[in-house]
């Protein structure tokens, strides 16, 4: 379960842990957005001179949730910067 700063709840589901590659992949199967279709995965690759590239890849279904869903996705992004 995961709470946003706006107060939204929504509910994930752990696809798959790869601890060697370092990524997570997840869906959201509840929740008020309710999608057809989610998937995501986040990824931390190692780059030059000791330092990482965090990589967050999300697709949903229907097309209309992208807004909001990529809101969200920032609004994360910027949390875990």
């Amino acid at each position: 379960m995961v709470t946003f700063a706006d107060g939204t709840v929504v509910h994930e589901l752990i696809v798959s842990l790869d601890d060697a590659a370092r990524r997570i992949a997840y869906s959201v199967v509840g929740g008020p957005l309710n999608p057809v279709h989610h998937h995501a995965s986040l990824q931390v690759c190692a780059e030059a001179g000791g330092r990482s590239r965090f990589v967050w890849i999300t697709d949903v279904q229907p097309h209309n949730l992208a807004e909001p869903i990529a809101a969200m996705v920032d609004q994360g992004i910027r949390v875990i910067a």
